[in-house]
């Protein structure tokens, strides 16, 4: 496919969504700043330009030229946006990360009907990662959207309709099928599912966070902003792997990176390869017991102001780029008017874990306990960073995705059987 050409100016807040979407996607294009000559732009965006109008666009291979397009825009004309193809499926899966692929592909390579609906980018969190290094087979190393793009092509090749940028709203279970609500209007029919929705990166909480939010400030690794970080002083909120990654990451392009974290020490929440390489990279300073207290700026972020827990000093840095990347919620909205038990932060509780909860006996149906893998209803299962205990590793996250197929067919053999 012949590269994209995106247009825009490096720090207009609209850009970053197109740019994060094509760059997790595997989409190649090439990147005009559309302010450093405005005269060499193409026809219609130069004519936008002339009349104040600075907004972002996108020239596709086929000649056409998009003034400030959406997300959805751009897959649309890529013909990624799809409708279901079945009036019912035997799994419908939600949320394409390592879990949710994994789980598509031995879905569809056994014979499953399978339908996997995702509301932004393939991939997940794990595909915001410009290097996943500790995944079993890649001794170099691989990128979590190149890892992702891979799982895609491969769940296509069995036969998994992909539903990309859709949303499911509200979920209803009866006559053992789950009903869901997608936002798009659409509904789908499955007779068992995975939740594999994975967690959102969480806020920081502060008065003016969302002025800043697209304009020096990202949640998530932001691999796409690498090349707007030259020469700039970068800062990594967080003490996970997904940060560590992105400090080492961004160490190649910036000015300095400073890795923000709540803690004494990276041992606890860093994978130890990570933890030498930070600590060891020369333009990587890790600035510990510290928390972010305020932002500033006019038109974009333009300093951040720390707080040290350890002796109470504040300190006001100047800040290209702050990247959040601590802790999320599960996305599990869709289950609050359902019987499936969360934990109280949102978490899906699954298999032995229901035993001793106080609405667990009275919402099973069934003889059996649940599957490990299954929720308070029977063949809804979870998978992945949304399980309450779960390991929070691509690795096991893919495992968990390929078990949960396992008991599908499990569940689903019960239902043939009562049926028959």
């Amino acid at each position: 496919m012949t590269k994209l050409t995106l247009f825009g100016s490096p720090d207009a807040p609209e850009l970053y969504p197109l740019r994060d979407f094509l760059q997790r996607s595997v989409v190649q294009y090439d990147w005009v700043d559309a302010t450093a000559d405005p005269t060499a732009l193409p026809a219609g965006l130069r004519q936008a330009y002339a009349a104040g109008q600075r907004v972002p666009a996108i020239a596709f291979p086929d000649g056409q030229l998009l003034l400030n397009p959406t997300v959805q825009e751009v897959a649309q004309h890529l013909g990624w946006i799809n409708k279901p193809s079945r009036q019912e499926y035997d799994l419908s899966i939600y949320g394409a990360g390592p879990a949710g692929l994994s789980a598509a592909v031995y879905a569809a390579s056994e014979g499953l009907h399978t339908v996997l609906i995702e509301r932004e980018a393939i991939g997940g969190q794990a595909g915001t990662s410009s290097l996943i290094e500790n995944y079993m087979g890649f001794p170099e190393g691989i990128a979590g959207a190149e890892l992702a793009e891979r799982a895609r092509q491969q769940a296509r090749r069995f036969g998994v309709d992909i539903l990309l940028l859709r949303e499911g709203v509200k979920a209803t279970f009866y006559n053992h099928r789950i009903h869901v609500d997608l936002a798009s209007g659409d509904q789908l029919v499955a007779r068992a599912n995975i939740c594999a929705t994975g967690v959102e990166y969480a806020k920081l909480s502060l008065p003016n966070e969302t002025q800043f939010f697209n304009k020096g400030l990202y949640y998530g690794a932001g691999a796409s902003e690498a090349m707007f970080c030259r020469g700039k002083d970068v800062f990594v909120v967080g003490g996970g792997n997904s940060a560590g990654q992105a400090a080492s990451y961004f160490a190649g392009f910036a000015r300095k990176v400073y890795m923000v974290i709540r803690k004494g020490n990276l041992a606890a929440t860093l994978s130890d390869y990570l933890v030498k390489r930070v600590t060891t990279t020369p333009n990587v300073e890790i600035l510990y017991h510290a928390t972010v207290q305020e932002l500033a700026g006019h038109q974009v972020l333009e300093g951040i102001k720390l707080a040290n827990s350890q002796d109470g000093t504040t300190t006001w840095h100047e800040a290209g780029k702050l990247f959040i990347c601590i802790g999320g919620q599960p996305n599990t909205d869709w289950a609050r008017e359902t019987a499936i038990i969360r934990d109280p932060k949102g978490y899906l509780i699954t298999g032995p874990d229901l035993v001793g909860r106080p609405s667990f006996p009275a919402c099973w149906p069934l003889v059996r306990p649940p599957y490990h893998l299954e929720t308070s209803v029977p063949g809804s299962f979870a998978a992945g960073d949304v399980r309450l205990n779960s390991v929070k590793r691509v690795a096991s996250a893919v495992g968990e995705g390929a078990m949960a197929v396992t008991l599908v067919h499990k569940y689903l053999a019960e239902q043939d059987k009562m049926a028959g």
